[in-house]
This record gives structure tokens, C-alpha cells and sequence, in this order.
């Protein structure tokens, strides 16, 4: 049985006043309950919202900041999954006849009644000339003529299941019911711009009201305020503590001798996502540690001799805190490429051997792909789109350069990286590489594969991750997951360009030697993964978050 009205919406006024500032788009700023346990869908009139419930097949008008009960009358239809405002009238989709219904909520006269082309029709929303409707089953957004439900375009939906549907004059709002996310979805494409959980466990109607986007939970019978817009960039979250051990064996079979090596590992640093609460100690001391061009710290081993059947190591062991990150923004919060600053310009639109940005491969590729566009955010979402509609991943030996790995049509993530690289620098947007030590799966293990991903410079938001052999997926939920998203799962320790001095093209860690002689060399590479608890870390610093993504 709900509480009073009054009693509740008290409570609310006074929860509003103790929570925090949120932080970033999709924080809950407040929240009141259904006036029924079946609540559905969700529509905004720009004084009030009308929410249907399916138990009782009625529609309920609620006061905006309070939820407060103004009115309540049958609904339309049988079974309304998705309610909308055209400016005039309520429009519902009715699952249990399959028809959608134009409707008078002032006088309950019912106007129209068009076809639905959908085989389970889930949320409902009106983009100002055609309606949008989920298809739960085939999981598809359909835009639909309001006059007889001829289908205009047809779009992947985010995820499996819209159930909730909005549209804010730009973007149309989609909640999932199973994967209990809520997306911001351009339009004209499908393409996910942004992403983040829902406030419940089975969301099922949206609403926009100003800066704020409104969310029906048919599980916890309530409706959530979140925030649509806001300054800040990014999210973390799901912290976890671990100690990272990283290793680079060098053995020599003989029978030769190996008469000098270098061994050089990349060092972590610390960042937003990242607090190193144990600097790295090391298995025996380098013989330095020093900066290469692109600013990134390694330690030098050198060792003058290596016998026949000697073995050598260079190793450290670090404690790190890692977040889950996530870059939360809107495309039109991102400057223009020209407010992008010259030193950033100088050092990473320049070309590298593995590059090759004049190349006409690259040209005739970035021409296609990002035409007239001049939204940098927009340049990166194009180049990534065409790499995936182009490349398709494979591990194998050895890394081809940017133009051969596109005319072979495949590629290892490093090879993804240096396409995407590559196009981005030829179309003017800086990028750079990230080498990583990854977590296989379980919080104590070990990693051999390790995982490189790249950044794009987006002048007002900084350098934002993007993993173009990961977005290759055909989900828009799955390309959008490695787009400003980096999981509490890696270990970042290395941050360049590409041809280091002291790294070359690899990352976490290199090697040169000279021998005498035939040498059969082995050389092994070895992150291993440790959890540690939190009394492990006691009395080190918390981790400060900044107000606003700042550029490294």
C-alpha cells in the first residue's frame, strides 16, 4: 500500500535538501513513488507527467516536482507500454492490441488509432514531427508516421529491450530492461553518445523536463530524477585494490653469448583512475630512470654480459587503486579543433613509421569517413565507425603499418590502434596509444597478452579513451562500452606516441641486445595480479577526484 501523498512528497523535499551537488549527467537528484505498483509509461506535457499502469489500465497525471496525485482516468488501451506528448495530445502503444492510440487526456476522447509495426511495442516518444517506438522483441528503434504507422527508418536499439523511450529535441532516450542501462542515442544513426545505469532494475518509461531526464521503475514502483546535462566529464566508480607484480625475463639457450643488454620497463603513474599507493620496488635496482619524448618514465637495466644457459630479469611490484571510468558528456560540449593547444598539436598530430598519415590509403579513408564533418568528437565517433565497418580483429605474428592494415581488411589491437591513430592525426584530431597489464577475469591471476587502446584529445573535455579493436562489435551497447570507458581491470603503464627511444613500438616493456655467436633467445613478459584488502592500504591517501577532466 503506497504511503500518503503528502508524508511522501515531505520526505522527498527534505532528501533533496541533505543529497549532494551531482556530479555528471544520469546522478539521481530526486526521486518520488508511483501511485500504483505497475507503472509503465512515461510522458511530460511541460506542466505535468502522465504514467500509466498496467494493473490498473489507467493513467495517472502527477504533479512535476512532487509527484503529488492531480488525476487519474482509464487509459485507452489494454495494455499501454509507452506514453508520449506531441505538444497537444497523449499517444499510447498498446502491447495487448497493437495499435497505437492519439488520445485527448483533458476530456478521455480517444482521436486517433494507427497500426503498430512493431512485434512487441515497448516505450513510446515524439521528435517534434514523427513518433519513435521500441520493439522489444526484435530489439529495434522504429521511426513511425503519426498518421498511419508507416515505418521511416528503422535503427538497432542500444541494447535488447526498449522499454522507455524519450526524445529531448535532440537525442532520443532509451532505457533497457535488461541490461539496466539508460543510453543517449543520435537519431539519424543509433550510435550511442552516452551511457549509464539506471537508477532501478527494470526501467520502463522516460520522460524530459528541462535539464532533467525522468525515469518509471517498474520494480521499485517509483520514478527517478536524473540529471540530463552537466559540467563534468566523467564518473568513477567500483574501486578495487591490487598489487601488481610485473616481470621481463630474458634467457639465453647459447650457445653464444650475448654480449650486451637493455631492458626497459615502462613505469604507471598516477591519474584520475589510478592512484599508485606503492610506488613500484623493484627486483634488483636499474641502472636509471628517465623520460622518453613522449614523457613517459621507464627504468633501464643494462647488463654487459649474458652467458650460454644465464637467465636475467628486470622487475617491480606496485599497489594501485583502480576505478571503473567513465566519460559522460554531449557532443556539443566538445570545442572546435582549432581550440586544441599547439604544443598538444605539434606532438601528436605528427607522423611515425607506423603511421603513415600522407599515406593515400589513409587519405582516401579519412575522406570517406569524416566527409565535411567539424565536431571533433564527431571526427573520432566517423573514424571509429569506418574502422569497424572495415577491419576485423585477428592475433597473429608481427604489426603491419596503418595503410597495409586497412587494405588487409584485419588486425591485432595494436594494429586497431595504429589505423585509428593514423586517421585521426591525418584528420587533424590528436591521438596517442595506452599500453596496459589486464586483468584476466579474476582478481588474483596473471597476464601474458596485455591490451593496448588508444586516447583522442577533445579540446574542453581532454584526452578520452577509445579501444577501437574492442568497439568492434555490432551492438551499439557494445560499441559504446570502449568509448570514454576504461574498467577498474588495467593497469595503465604507458602513455606515447609510438617509436620510443627507450620503447620503441611495444609498451609495458622492451629489449635490445648484441651477441656473439649463434644465440637462441627466450624472452618472457609477466603481469601477475594480487587483491589486497582495505585494511592492506590503511592510512594511505584517498583519492582525490577533480572537479572536471583536466588534459595531461
Amino acid at each position: 500500500m503506497k504511503v500518503s501523498i503528502i508524508f511522501v512528497s515531505l520526505i522527498i523535499v527534505l532528501g533533496l535538501m541533505s543529497q549532494p551537488a551531482p556530479a555528471v549527467i544520469g546522478d539521481r537528484v530526486g526521486t518520488f513513488p508511483a501511485p500504483r505498483n505497475n507503472p509503465t509509461g512515461l510522458a511530460f506535457d511541460g506542466a505535468n507527467f502522465y504514467l500509466s499502469d498496467r494493473k490498473t489500465d489507467s493513467i495517472y497525471c502527477l504533479e512535476t516536482k512532487t509527484g503529488m496525485l492531480v488525476s487519474g482516468f482509464p487509459a485507452p488501451g489494454l495494455r499501454v507500454s509507452g506514453l508520449t506528448f506531441d505538444g497537444a495530445y497523449l499517444w499510447a502503444a498498446d502491447a495487448e492490441e497493437k495499435v497505437i492510440i492519439k488520445f485527448d487526456p483533458h476530456n478521455f476522447v480517444s482521436l486517433l488509432t494507427i497500426y503498430c509495426p512493431a512485434e512487441e511495442p515497448g516505450g513510446l516518444a515524439f521528435d517534434g514531427v514523427y513518433l519513435w517506438l521500441g520493439d522489444i522483441r526484435r530489439g529495434k528503434l522504429l521511426q513511425i508516421s503519426p498518421e498511419d504507422g508507416t515505418t521511416i527508418k528503422e535503427l538497432p536499439a542500444p541494447s535488447g529491450s526498449p522499454t522507455g523511450l524519450a526524445f529531448d529535441g535532440v537525442y532520443l532516450w532509451v532505457a533497457d530492461r535488461n541490461s539496466d542501462y539508460i543510453y543517449m542515442v543520435w537519431p539519424q544513426s543509433g550510435e550511442v553518445i552516452l551511457m549509464f545505469k539506471a537508477p532501478g532494475k527494470y526501467a520502463v518509461g522516460l520522460a524530459c523536463a528541462g535539464d532533467l531526464l525522468y525515469c518509471a521503475d517498474y520494480q521499485s514502483d517509483s520514478i527517478y530524477a536524473l540529471k540530463a546535462d552537466d559540467n563534468e566529464f566523467f564518473r568513477l566508480s567500483e574501486p578495487v585494490v591490487e598489487k601488481i607484480e610485473y616481470t621481463h625475463q630474458y634467457r639465453n639457450y647459447g650457445p653464444g653469448m650475448v654480449t650486451s643488454l637493455d631492458i626497459f620497463l615502462a613505469l604507471p603513474e598516477q591519474s584520475p583512475r589510478q592512484k599508485i599507493i606503492q610506488q613500484p620496488e623493484f627486483g634488483s635496482a636499474p641502472q636509471r630512470i628517465a623520460a622518453d619524448q613522449w614523457g613517459q618514465q621507464t627504468a633501464h637495466w643494462h647488463f654487459d654480459s649474458v652467458a650460454a644457459g644465464e637467465v636475467v630479469s628486470a622487475s617491480y611490484e606496485t599497489k594501485a587503486e583502480l576505478y571503473d571510468q567513465w566519460f559522460i558528456f554531449r557532443p556539443e560540449r566538445v570545442g572546435r579543433l582549432k581550440d586544441i593547444p599547439g604544443e598538444i598539436k605539434k606532438t601528436y598530430l605528427a607522423d611515425c613509421s607506423k603511421y603513415a598519415i600522407h599515406s593515400p590509403v589513409i587519405a582516401d579513408a579519412v575522406k570517406q569517413a569524416v566527409g565535411a564533418e567539424h565536431n571533433p568528437y564527431w571526427i573520432m565517433r566517423k573514424i571509429l565507425r569506418y574502422i569497424i565497418d572495415h577491419l576485423e580483429y585477428e592475433l597473429a605474428g608481427g604489426w603491419n603499418i596503418a595503410p597495409t592494415v586497412l587494405e588487409m581488411g584485419k588486425g591485432s589491437c595494436s594494429e586497431y590502434s595504429f589505423v585509428f591513430i593514423s586517421m585521426c592525426r591525418a584528420a587533424g584530431l590528436p591521438a596517442r596509444y595506452v599500453g596496459s597489464i589486464a586483468q584476466r577475469g579474476d582478481l588474483a591471476g596473471e597476464d601474458e597478452v596485455f591490451h593496448r587502446w588508444c586516447e583522442v584529445y577533445l579540446p574542453n573535455i581532454g584526452w578520452v579513451p577509445v579501444d577501437p579493436s574492442a568497439a568492434d562489435q555490432k551492438s551499439p551497447h557494445g560499441q559504446a562500452s570502449f568509448i570514454g570507458h576504461v574498467a577498474n581491470r588495467y593497469l595503465i603503464t604507458t602513455i606515447g606516441g609510438g617509436d620510443s627511444q627507450y620503447l620503441g613500438w611495444e609498451y609495458n616493456s622492451y629489449e635490445k641486445y648484441e651477441s656473439e655467436g649463434v644465440c637462441k633467445i627466450y624472452s618472457e613478459k609477466l603481469g601477475e595480479w594480487a587483491p589486497m584488502m582495505i585494511e592492506d592500504t590503511a592510512g594511505a591517501e584517498s583519492p582525490r577526484i577533480p572537479e572536471s577532466c583536466k588534459p595531461r
